[in-house]
Formats: C-alpha cells, sequence, structure tokens
C-alpha cells in the first residue's frame, strides 16, 4: 500500500474493528481515537495504539495523530446521533469548529471535520480501502430472489431515497404494496425497520441506499447480522442494497441467516433498473 501510519477515527459498530484489522494486515501502523460510550472497547486489541476522547474533542483526536506522525486517514464507524446530541463535549477546537460549521448535519459536518484533518497533512481515504471485500456487486446475494411486486416495492423504495436524500432524512425506507411505512430519521436504520415493518404487518420491503451527494471516504451504508436478526424478528421479506456503495459486515453470516429466514437480499445498480 506504501502507507506507514493509519488515524483511525473509530466510531460504534463492527466496522472500525474490521478496518483496523484488515489495515493491519497490509502491514500499516493504525493510531486510534475512539469515542467513550460509542466504540467497541475490543478496538484496543486490534490497533497499535488507542487515545479514547469524548464526543467533540476534534483538538485532542487531531493532536494525537500528529504526534504519532500519521500519514492518512481513515473515518470509521458512526456516532448515535440522539446520542451525541445530548453528551457531546467539545474542546476547544471542537467548539471552534461547531460554531463554524452552523449545522448538525451528517453529511457536512463529516465532511468538515475531514477537511480539518486534511489540514494537518493527512488525507482522509475511503472506510472500505483496507476490505475491498465487504461491497457487494450488483445482483440477487440470496439464492430465494424477490417477486415481481417486491421488485417494484425496490424501484420504489429507490426512487422515495433519491428524493429525500438530499434533505439529510436517512438511508433507509421501508415500503409495501407501493406504500411507505417507514423512513429513517434521527432514530437510526433498526428502529426505522422495526417501526415500518410493524405498521406494515409483515412481508415488507427494505431498502438502503446511499444520500445522493454523500462522501463515501467516511460514511458508508452497512447491514449486518444484527439487520438480518432484526428482520427475522419483524417478518420482512426483502432487504435491497445499492451495490457498490454499501457494506456487508459478516458476509458469509448475513446470507446464512437470510437463506435461514426466507429473507431475499438484491444489491441494486443505481445506475441502471433493478
Amino acid at each position: 500500500m506504501g502507507e506507514a501510519k493509519l488515524a483511525l477515527i473509530a466510531g460504534n459498530g463492527v466496522f472500525p474493528v474490521l478496518v483496523a484489522r484488515g489495515a493491519r494486515a497490509c502491514g500499516v501502523t493504525v493510531v486510534a481515537v475512539a469515542h467513550r460510550d460509542e466504540t467497541d472497547p475490543s478496538i484496543e486489541e486490534e490497533v497499535d495504539s488507542c487515545t479514547w476522547v469524548k464526543v467533540g474533542e476534534l483538538g485532542r483526536t487531531i493532536r494525537t495523530f500528529v504526534a504519532a506522525g500519521c500519514d492518512h486517514a481513515v473515518m470509521a464507524g458512526g456516532i448515535g446521533k440522539v446520542q451525541a446530541l445530548s453528551s457531546v463535549r467539545p474542546d476547544w477546537r471542537g467548539a471552534a469548529f461547531l460554531l463554524r460549521m452552523r449545522t448538525l448535519q451528517d453529511d457536512r459536518l463529516l465532511r468538515g471535520i475531514a477537511e480539518e484533518i486534511e489540514k494537518e497533512g493527512m488525507p482522509v481515504v475511503s472506510s472500505t480501502r483496507y476490505l475491498p471485500d465487504l461491497v457487494p456487486t450488483p445482483g440477487n446475494l440470496t439464492k430465494k430472489k424477490p417477486s415481481a411486486s417486491q421488485i417494484r416495492d425496490i424501484e420504489f423504495g429507490r426512487r422515495v431515497l433519491a428524493a429525500t436524500g438530499p434533505f439529510e432524512i436517512g438511508q433507509t425506507v421501508v415500503v409495501k404494496d407501493g406504500l411507505v411505512f417507514a423512513l429513517e430519521a434521527v432514530e437510526g436504520t433498526d428502529a426505522a425497520i422495526r417501526r415500518g415493518s410493524d405498521l406494515a404487518s409483515g412481508g415488507a420491503v427494505v431498502v438502503k441506499a446511499a444520500k445522493p451527494e454523500q462522501d463515501l471516504r467516511f460514511d458508508v451504508p452497512a447491514i449486518g447480522p444484527e439487520t438480518i436478526a432484526l428482520m427475522r424478528e419483524v417478518n420482512a421479506s426483502v432487504l435491497a442494497v445499492e451495490a457498490g456503495r454499501t457494506i456487508i459486515l459478516e458476509r458469509d453470516t448475513v446470507l446464512a441467516a437470510a437463506e435461514a429466514a426466507s429473507i431475499r437480499i438484491l444489491a441494486f445498480d443505481a445506475e441502471k433498473d433493478s
């Protein structure tokens, strides 16, 4: 790869752990900054050094990476928006950044943080750089394929997300028979799936896609075993994700669980018809 030291800004979920593991497998030294009450503590076992910060401590984060001599950076894993709104504790640089940004929109904040990091000579690269196998290509990922009516619902859901994406509403929509039962907001993907599936009374189609202007260096839609477990619990039927722009965590586990639950998974090409 050529790079020596990776600055890893670790959010929640298993993704930061996988990024760290993949980077070290490529011979890259990983220097992590993890967030209290968000990042999985097991991150410490997968990196060369780990500093724990509170959400908003941007200055401390950047000083850690500069002191370690990092030459590129990855932002992996999210920060729960509802929790962040109530628990953010910015340091001086973080407070100045928030005042200057004057927004809580995910894309603008993340892009702004990336710019702050890049000012220090550390280009922010794609979060999938060391994990290309996690991103699906177009096609049916399960043996069972969506029905014709479910394909129509997938297409409908795609159009809904394309229309609402610029408003920072979310990456997931739950549909059935041409009706929207839930659109992801600040509550997150899982809560939207549960709410929409309950209203649909089973058989819902879940569509997940990146927002039109989403910066995939640090904000890639993701699904994992928990997604399938939830869909099985609420009796959802189909999961459609955007090919090339979605991460499937623990892919073998996800597909095996989907097959066992008769859940169909399709990776669609946003540039073509389903």
